[in-house]
């Protein structure tokens, strides 16, 4: 039935599938339903094809007009790449000469500048932390030597690390750079530790403290003389400025005893037993007798914690005499010349002999030192010194044989 109504269509067998699969269905179908409801059929067939035709052309027709341009423009797209592709392969050709080139005059059998260079650059870029680190030393050595005193041993210890930097890399000019900058902050430390040891109240701690920092720091700044020999005469030189700022605190009572020795004598002037006197030689004895004990026990306890220099039989001037063998014979001199002049003015008995007293225990303080001056006291005119003497001897005599009796 097909067959026929294909022949009766004039198709015959030039039908595709869809149509031959319809053309079945229609002989299958009744008259009555093909004269009704087939046309309504293929017009909502038709409709629906037409709305799923236009939705679809909604959605991709901006993709299939993109297509379509750049389909259109392959016409000269291609033309172009085949150009690029020629001049790529000739290209290609020349670098491929140029690396030849480069291989034979930088290869590792030859003597590049070049190489060495770069070898350098990147040796410069693996040890960019460390030279970072290296520039911030000085900034560092500054910091820890403001800490006083607890940063003052890794100050030293920093200047080591970095003076051995310069003697392995003496030509480095960043080496160079850093070490003079250190060597500045070293130069404050000293003179942080120098005026450590003119302090007033200092303690022998302290004092061995500051010694020991002095030893390691001095012979980094003066090579020209061993720091066994500079340090305790350093140490003499600020605690003697420190005894003479001290005394120069006793400047008003001086000068009240300066007056009253330039009108002893006078016609016309109120006759004064020296008060004043007294007063400026009794503080004076006191300050000094204080200072003087402090400052050659504690260079005593300075030159046995040096120690000595080894000697050198070539050297014929080196090791040097302890600084503390002529001291206390200059602050003996401080001490008699004061007594000397304003002692005379001292009328009063119990007064003279006061202030002998305290010069007596002064010479005993000293004599434990091994610098008793006792005997120099004839040179200055003090007639009952001897006397005094005697009746301090009996009564430590007295004294002695009491505490015996207990014992």
């Amino acid at each position: 039935m097909a067959e026929a109504l294909q022949d009766l269509l004039g198709k015959g067998q030039s039908v595709d599938a869809s149509t031959s699969e319809y053309i079945s269905y229609l002989a299958g179908q009744p008259v009555d339903a093909l004269r009704s409801s087939e046309r309504q059929l293929l017009s909502q067939a038709s409709n629906s094809a037409l709305l799923s035709i236009q939705a679809l052309s909604k959605k991709t027709y901006k993709a299939v007009v993109s297509s379509a341009e750049s389909h259109a423009s392959l016409q000269d797209s291609i033309p172009a790449l085949s150009t690029n592709v020629l001049q790529l392969s000739r290209l290609i050709s020349n670098l491929d000469s140029q690396v030849e080139h480069f291989s034979t005059n930088v290869s590792k059998a030859g003597d590049s500048r070049l190489i060495a260079r770069r070898r350098q650059v990147l040796k410069l870029l693996e040890n960019a932390d460390r030279l970072t680190d290296l520039m911030q030393v000085p900034r560092l050595l500054s910091s820890t030597a403001n800490i006083s005193p607890l940063g003052f041993s890794s100050t030293l210890d920093l200047y080591g690390h970095i003076q051995r930097l310069g003697a392995l890399y003496p030509n480095s000019q960043l080496v160079s750079y850093v070490l003079s900058e250190s060597e500045a902050s070293i130069h404050r430390l000293a003179t942080d530790l120098i005026n450590t040891l003119k302090a007033p109240n200092l303690k022998l701690a302290a004092t061995l403290r500051t010694v020991g920092w002095l030893k390691r720091a001095i012979p980094d700044l003066i090579s020209s003389a061993p720091a066994q020999d500079m340090i305790p005469a350093v140490f003499l030189i600020c605690r003697f400025i420190t005894l003479i700022a001290t005394l120069d605190a006793l400047e008003p009572l001086r000068l009240l005893a300066e007056e009253e020795r330039l009108s002893h004598g006078k016609p016309g002037q109120s006759r004064s037993n020296g008060q004043h006197t007294e007063r400026f030689l009794k503080r004076f004895i006191e300050v000094f007798r204080e200072h003087s004990f402090g400052i050659v026990s504690m260079s005593k306890s300075v030159d046995t914690n040096l120690g000595n220099a080894s000697p050198d039989d070539a050297d014929l001037v080196h090791p040097l005499p302890s600084a503390l063998s002529t001291f206390p014979i200059h602050l003996v001199g401080m001490l008699l010349e004061p007594l000397r002049v304003y002692l005379p003015a001292v009328k009063d008995k119990v007064a003279r002999e006061s202030i002998l007293t305290q010069v007596l225990y002064c010479a005993g303080s000293l004599g434990r030192l091994g610098a008793d001056f006792g005997m120099l006291l004839a040179m200055v005119g003090v007639s009952e010194w001897v006397d005094l003497v005697k009746r301090h001897r009996l009564l430590a005599g007295r004294l002695e044989s009491v505490i015996g009796d207990y014992r």
